[in-house]
């Protein structure tokens, strides 16, 4: 494939970075993860980061520092990866299905509020391709209702809404490094809070439990990051900036340049700072070319497509007698598809994806 839908961006300073852990024979969680943490939570704004080794492994630890279990109910938005919804399930809780807002794809505020019950714990907003989703309205509803606000912020690393940066809004933040996300440690995650004890815990949890050394206090899991891992992550945090800048000139790129009445480009909330995980076109029903034969058509001119995301999680074989009503993330998974926008594309390859697209216009 010409151009990629996704691609690492990974240099000669990552390899050196990961050479010197290498010889220095501390591979292991170390110096390097310690200083990961602390430049990421400054980077978001919080007090405390705690690195773990993947989003999942971040996800699941945050909500079992705040206590979620057996019992519970924790509100996530449907048109998600599924990890939102499973890691729900591994503490034994159960995943309530919010639908979506129709232009920014993001839990819709008002779903959610319907959903809440005397056993609801939780919400989970996820910033969905780059874009912090209506957080004030989610902590509004959860100072309310006195539940647990997390962010799945898998997909937005330096995002941010009215200044604030993604994985500080919420009571609990959590994010992916994934090799396709905004900076990549190839596999890893972290989570970010401003509470003391949330943090504490959450040291306890990644580290099977311990309190200290041999001193296990509570069931914890191994979700520890390595030193391997955060040296990758040191580097690519300083690239992190920059990387975005590039993805929001190609969105921008894209935003003016793709002429159709039936592809709907992106929707930026006010106030929102938009880095473009993804950049995700939607389809109308009464286009010339259904969405399938559109993407199609990319690819034999060497252009990547995907669909994030084809099958809303209420309806993943794994939840089917769950109860849902959808529409928006239903019409979503049907309609929408995403095209190269990481920073790696060229001025060229940009060029060429709006003419393929404008010419079946």
């Amino acid at each position: 494939m010409a151009v990629p839908i996704a691609r690492p961006t990974l240099g000669p300073e990552e390899a050196e970075a990961v050479q010197e852990v290498l010889e220095s024979g501390m591979i292991a969680a170390g110096k390097r993860v310690a200083d990961f943490e602390d430049r990421f939570a400054a980077c978001c704004g919080v007090t405390h980061a705690v690195a773990v080794n993947s989003g999942t492994a971040a996800l699941h630890a945050a909500l079992l520092a705040a206590g979620i279990g057996p019992g519970d109910e924790v509100i996530v938005p449907s048109f998600s990866f599924i990890a939102t919804a499973t890691a729900v399930s591994m503490c034994g809780a159960r995943p309530v299905f919010a639908d979506v807002e129709p232009e920014r794809y993001t839990i819709d505020p008002a779903s959610a509020a319907a959903l809440v019950t005397e056993r609801t714990k939780a919400v989970i907003g996820v910033h969905l391709y780059g874009q912090v989703c209506d957080a004030p309205a989610i902590a509004n509803l959860c100072a309310d209702s006195d539940l647990i606000f997390i962010e799945d912020a898998a997909q937005a690393h330096g995002a941010s809404l009215d200044g604030r940066r993604a994985g500080s809004i919420g009571d609990l933040g959590c994010f992916s490094f994934y090799a396709t996300k905004n900076i990549t440690t190839g596999e890893g995650g972290m989570v970010t809070t401003a509470d003391d004890d949330y943090a504490a815990r959450l040291r306890r949890i990644i580290n099977h439990g311990q309190s200290e050394k041999y001193l296990h206090t509570e069931l914890g899991y191994n979700y520890r990051m390595t030193d391997i891992a955060a040296a990758i992550g040191l580097v690519q945090l300083d690239r992190l900036d920059g990387f975005n800048r590039r993805r929001q000139e190609t969105a921008a790129y894209y935003s003016s340049g793709i002429d159709s009445p039936w592809l709907h480009t992106p929707s930026t909330a006010p106030g929102a700072g938009h880095v473009f995980h993804q950049y995700v076109l939607r389809v109308e029903d009464s286009a010339p070319l259904e969405r399938d034969g559109l993407m199609a058509h990319l690819r034999l001119k060497g252009i990547g497509t995907a669909v994030h995301y084809p099958v809303p999680i209420h309806r993943q074989p794994l939840y089917i007698g769950h109860t849902a009503s959808c529409p928006v993330a239903d019409a979503l998974a049907a309609s929408v598809f995403s095209i190269p926008v990481h920073p790696t594309v060229t001025d060229e390859d940009r060029t060429l994806i709006v003419d393929t697209l404008n010419e079946v216009a």
